[in-house]
């Protein structure tokens, strides 16, 4: 009944704001939390379930909000998958509402290998960035496909599969790409702290980051900003990376105070872009970074 009562609410919200677009579609429905893991489950399922991405294109996911009827669909979702690990800061307490109303979830933070955030300002928090390492996110497609099997039928196996196989040419790419970068000069910054998986898998050091702790919502001190300068000058860091979700004020301002020559990079390590951006999907995403990483990176 309460499932019953909250699918009801959910159209009711979706005509009166004019996203339903006419009838309501009879396939199954998967609700994603994070663009990313979005690509993920459609490339999984393709057109035999609707798949409903909450977080739009370039948006922080630690802070981004949901409307009212985007929250009625969560809890009448047949799936509904959240990264975890802290991530969705902002969304915690409409995934508690979904999980409480019976929406069965899946949570891809419980099928990778968890690592600590490396900062010490995170007070060893668990890190939630772990598609940054191809091989995590392995781990991650082989946890949703006999959940998704229920809803897409037997093709998603078949989806699945190639998938799978797309990650590992990605995962093997990167390990030769990486490879070449001469091991002192892989050391990475950048405004927070994402390439703890990235770093633990292809052998980087991690310098430090712009912004303290696991989250994007803590800021700087002027101890901080000093203390990594000096670290990036006794590194010799040829390029800072600034990620195309946040600002790179600070990290501009951090090039210049130090005692060389300093590039800044963009990537993209916590959103995608839109259809005409240059990491409309993950994949897209990891080798835009391999390349720009290992660029920036090179002698």
């Amino acid at each position: 009944m309460r499932r019953t009562l909250a699918a009801l609410a959910a159209a009711a919200l979706l005509c009166l704001s004019g996203c339903a677009g006419g009838a309501v579609s009879d396939r199954p429905l998967v609700v994603v939390t994070t663009n990313i893991l979005g690509d993920v489950v459609s490339n999984l399922v393709g057109d035999d379930v609707d798949v409903m991405t909450l977080m739009r294109p370039g948006a922080d996911p630690h802070s981004f909000e949901i409307s009212a009827a985007e929250a009625a669909r969560m809890r009448s979702a047949d799936l509904l998958v959240a990264n975890g690990l802290g991530l969705e800061e902002g969304l915690q307490h409409h995934l508690d509402a979904a999980k409480a109303d019976g929406v069965d979830t899946i949570v891809a933070g419980d099928a990778v290998t968890v690592l600590p955030y490396t900062s010490t300002d995170a007070d060893g928090a668990d890190d939630p960035h772990f598609w940054t390492d191809p091989a995590q996110m392995i781990a991650v497609v082989d946890r949703l496909t006999p959940e998704l099997e229920k809803l897409g039928g037997t093709a998603v196996a078949e989806r699945s599969a190639a998938y799978r196989a797309q990650l590992e040419r990605l995962d093997a790419d990167m390990t030769a790409a990486f490879a070449a970068i001469p091991a002192e000069r892989r050391a990475l910054v950048t405004n927070h702290h994402v390439f703890g998986y990235l770093a633990a898998r292809f052998d980087f050091r991690l310098i430090g980051a712009v912004i303290p702790g696991g989250t994007t919502l803590a800021a700087p001190s002027a101890s901080d900003l000093a203390d990594l300068v000096s670290g990036i000058d006794e590194a010799k860091v040829p390029t800072i990376f600034a990620e195309s979700s946040s600002p790179d004020r600070l990290v501009r301002a951090l090039a210049d105070e130090a005692d060389r020559h300093v590039g800044v990079t963009e990537l993209f390590t916590e959103s995608l872009t839109d259809a005409s951006g240059d990491a409309p999907d993950y994949l897209t995403m990891m080798r835009v970074n391999m390349q720009r990483i290992a660029t920036g990176l090179s002698p």
